[in-house]
């Protein structure tokens, strides 16, 4: 049975360019284009995910958000022309789980499908947090007992190095670490100068696990202090 997307916005043309890019990925697109007959559209299929705009008429995005987080808890990405940082807040308070700006990257936008359908329907709940030796930060799953990161749900390829940073962090969400404390802990020893050699391990790292490396949602640098993994 193929995974089935509702996509809601009044622009009909990004609609369509949508539901073709997702079908061409094996998903049932089912179309709406205001927030009340999103609302009729999730009552009538089998919906596992959404995508809605913010501004439309009868019922805008937002609100039709807090309407179906009365009902359903399944994840909702916004899309919006609007990237200031206030909206995306906005967006996430009231219930969305990602929020991505137009114009969209086609390949980020189904790779952000994907990604929240895998937590959906292999993680369970997307907001649990740490169970045992579980470490659970948004798309990423840390099991520490086997000392294996997942990504989506698939595991990633990391060397035993990447793991030891990965460890760290994890365990350690919203902390910052200077480049000086992470090679000390990993390498176990001393260093002058460990900036560069942290920083490649951390561009790798992104690599493997990021939507988009160039602009990571997880492994943040902060300038002058040192690398952080971003609570999600």
């Amino acid at each position: 049975m193929r995974e089935c997307v509702l996509v809601v916005d009044d622009d009909r043309e990004i609609v369509k360019a949508i539901s073709i890019l997702l079908e061409k990925e094996g998903f049932q697109v089912i179309k709406a284009y205001d927030g009340l007959e999103a609302l009729e559209k999730i009552a009538e299929y089998p919906v596992q995910i959404i995508l809605i705009d913010v501004m439309m008429p009868k019922l805008d995005g937002l609100s039709a958000i807090l309407r179906i987080r009365e009902r359903r808890n399944l994840p909702i990405i916004v899309l919006s022309a609007k990237s200031e940082e206030t909206d995306k807040v906005l967006g996430l308070s009231m219930g969305a789980d990602d929020y991505v700006t137009k114009p969209y990257n086609p390949q980020e936008l189904t790779a952000r499908v994907k990604s929240h359908l895998r937590r959906y329907t292999r993680l369970g709940d997307v907001h649990a947090s740490q169970i045992s030796n579980r470490y659970e930060n948004g798309r990423l799953l840390y099991n520490a007992e086997e000392r294996v990161l997942y990504a989506d749900g698939d595991p990633v390829r990391l060397t035993a190095t990447e793991t030891k940073i990965i460890d760290l962090l994890m365990r350690n969400p919203g902390r910052i670490f200077p480049a000086e404390e992470i090679y000390q802990r990993v390498w176990e020893e001393e260093s002058f100068a460990p900036e560069n050699t942290v920083m490649v391990h951390i561009r790798r790292i992104r690599e493997k696990i990021e939507l988009n490396p160039k602009e990571p949602e997880y492994l943040k640098v902060v300038w002058g202090i040192g690398y952080k993994m971003e609570k999600m």
